[in-house]
């Protein structure tokens, strides 16, 4: 179980890369005071724990009424995470979680923006949600569902923990730190995506063959 839990947490934080959020949520808060930033990151954190968790719970069942099968899911899903990974190298970290400039102004405007832009698109995604989509299928044991769960759950709270400590990451790597280790995630990213669409595949050419 504490080896499926540190793939999990591992697989995840390498999609999501909380780290490579950082420039943007400043950005977003450029005039908040630390308490409201604060505030932020944690309602920020909880809404991306329960999108992630009501997907992971469900995902399954809309698949199935729309008659999408789980080999359609890995291999469009490794496809999303092989193209994000692949912006994560090239250092464009919001183009890849659909982050422009009319989203950036809009966020300006906005009283609450830890639902949307923050926890989705910017953290949670069609690269995360099918990634739990297809553990959920291939983890049919509730313990193993819950050890998952609890992984996701980690997860929010270090994307808490890193939000809420941006403006002095930010200090402490500077632009250049955080784009390096946006690439480092990149390529873990772009591996898992290919190892999905892999998996989607074989499986595919499995069913087909007999």
């Amino acid at each position: 179980m504490l080896e499926l839990f540190v793939t999990v947490l591992a697989a995840l934080f390498s999609v999501v890369d909380p780290p490579g959020a950082i420039p943007l949520f400043l950005a977003m808060t450029p005039d908040y005071t630390k308490q409201e930033r604060n505030d932020t990151a944690r309602n920020t954190a909880f809404w991306f724990i329960a999108l992630m968790l009501a997907f992971f719970l469900a995902g399954t069942y809309i698949l199935s009424f729309f008659g999408i099968t789980l080999n359609a899911v890995r291999i469009a899903g490794g496809l999303i995470i092989l193209s994000s990974g692949y912006a994560l190298l090239e250092g464009k970290f919001g183009e890849s979680r659909a982050i422009n400039d009319k989203v950036k102004d809009e966020a300006m405007t906005k009283e609450d923006i830890s639902f949307a832009p923050l926890a989705m698109p910017m953290l949670s995604g069609p690269g995360s949600i099918s990634l739990l989509i297809g553990m959920y299928s291939e983890n049919p044991e509730w313990s193993a569902r819950g050890v998952i769960i609890v992984a996701v759950l980690v997860l929010g709270l270090s994307i808490y923990l890193i939000l809420r400590a941006s403006p002095m990451l930010y200090r402490v790597m500077g632009v250049a730190g955080l784009k390096a280790l946006s690439r480092i995630m990149g390529f873990l990213v772009m591996a898992i995506g290919i190892q999905f669409i892999i998996q989607g595949v074989v499986s595919l050419v499995s069913e087909l063959a007999g």
